[in-house]
């Protein structure tokens, strides 16, 4: 957990169950007044209700690319899940039903995934393509792993660092879209947060990958952003 003025940073890992426990004990300790999530409108209701079957973006509105990226992750996410036998995003979940419970505010600070998956779309270039054919091929034919780390937990700083330059390497349009752009958006939103709540407890919760670069934008003067960031709160 990071500490930046009146914010709490939970970085965490989406079927890990050290960060549901991580989230339990920091709102029972901290008791923040607001909760902030990585998070949008359109993704929340599908977290709350899994028994609904889960109702994908058109693909006319995110591109093909997006729409065959949004199944394969949710596909992905879903096979990691049942490894450890937890619901990919149960911490998020859990964040909700305590904020609730203890009447705290709840906060969307997350692009709009059709949003992210229309840069996505259109980001995606031929070389990333072939990449990814050649990773998926190394991954669950060859059984080849880059960083090998426990699932159940939350990757170190190390591992997530190296993660995250291998991607950034041979994915760079990706790693804009995916990580960049949406920690722009997240860093406005939380500084509009602060601004306006300076004497409340916020605590933030979000993917282990975007906690190093969130917090470096959070600590900058300025957050420059060429897109629109809208409203998400609820």
């Amino acid at each position: 957990m990071k500490r930046y003025k009146n914010l709490l940073l939970i970085g965490t890992s989406h079927i890990a169950r050290e960060s549901l426990d991580e989230v339990r004990k920091t709102i029972e300790a901290e008791k923040p007044a607001i909760v902030a999530l990585e998070l949008d409108r359109k993704r929340l209701p599908a977290l709350l209700s899994p028994q609904k079957k889960k109702k994908l973006p058109a693909i006319h509105r995110i591109g093909v690319k997006g729409f065959l990226f949004s199944l394969l992750g949710s596909w992905a996410e879903r096979k990691l899940g049942e490894l450890v036998g937890m619901s990919p995003g149960s911490e998020m979940k859990e964040a909700v039903l305590l904020a609730r419970k203890n009447n705290l505010r709840i906060v969307l600070i997350d692009q709009d995934i059709e949003v992210t998956l229309q840069r996505f779309s259109k980001a995606l270039s031929w070389k990333e393509k072939w990449n990814f054919l050649v990773d998926l091929f190394k991954a669950f034919v060859l059984r080849k792993k880059e960083v090998d780390f426990d699932l159940k937990k939350v990757p170190g700083r190390k591992i997530i660092q190296t993660m995250l330059a291998k991607v950034k390497e041979r994915y760079p349009n990706i790693y804009r879209v995916l990580i960049d752009e949406r920690n722009e958006v997240m860093a406005h939103r939380l500084r509009m947060l602060m601004q306006h709540h300076p004497d409340e407890k916020i605590m933030v919760v979000v993917g282990a990958g975007h906690e190093e670069g969130l917090m470096a934008l959070l600590q900058e003067e300025r957050i420059q952003y060429s897109f629109s960031v809208g409203k998400n709160n609820i």
